[in-house]
């Protein structure tokens, strides 16, 4: 295999990864009530007398309460077929609250061909939050289309950008599954032709990363 540097397309690519892992992507949470102390002094309560209780607040019920380990979201073979050279264990990108957001990304370059995958899990407070979310994301990303069969809603949109001469072609899936999020980002492109991977192909190695990793989430993550 033949060792290229990447140009500048490919070298602006990593940018956004360092600095989403330093935003932190996650959602923050509002710091919870303080207990008030009990007043000094006070005297016992007679006897039978029952002490006033502040009602209950009822608690918002989550189907997933942390987001699972995206690195191994995806089999060898996935990830194989996908992004070829590639380490198959992945590179976790940092987290300020690991519970709540966690990504996982593969690149590599196999003679010309360059491919890269992220794998991004987010965990919201409510089903509607979710969905209001994989909403608005979507607004963000038109001109795709829906995905059926996965999760409570599938939207996958594939986009071509040329610089310097060099084609590069992405797609993104979006799907939401209860208060889950999972966005799938899969990319390529050919240093000696300057063609992108066909739309097809992308756009199909996306869904079946996104199928993966709804099905690990699905099946080892509901608390």
């Amino acid at each position: 295999m033949r060792s290229l540097p990447l140009p500048l397309t490919l070298t602006a690519r990593l940018s956004p990864v360092v600095v989403l892992a330093a935003a932190g992507w996650a959602l923050s949470s509002g710091p919870l009530a303080a207990t008030p102390a009990a007043q000094e002094g006070t005297t016992a309560q007679k006897s039978g007398e029952e002490s006033p209780t502040a009602p209950a607040t009822a608690a918002v019920s989550k189907t997933y309460a942390s987001a699972p380990a995206p690195c191994d979201s995806l089999s060898s073979k996935s990830i194989k077929a996908l992004v070829p050279e590639a380490k198959t264990a992945g590179k976790e990108i940092p987290s300020t609250d690991s519970k709540l957001r966690r990504t996982c990304s593969w690149n590599a370059l196999k003679g010309y061909e360059y491919r890269w995958l992220d794998v991004s899990f987010e965990i919201t407070e409510s089903d509607e939050a979710a969905e209001k979310s994989f909403k608005d994301r979507v607004a963000d990303r038109s001109g795709g289309g829906d995905v059926p069969g996965i999760g409570d809603s599938g939207y996958s949109v594939v986009n071509l950008t040329t610089e310097d001469k060099q084609q590069t072609r992405e797609g993104v899936v979006l799907v939401r599954t209860s208060n889950a999020l999972v966005s799938i980002t899969y990319s390529g492109s050919d240093f000696e032709s300057k063609k992108a991977p066909a739309t097809d192909e992308i756009n199909k190695g996306a869904i079946k990363a996104a199928r993966e990793a709804v099905a690990a989430l699905e099946n080892g993550q509901k608390g």
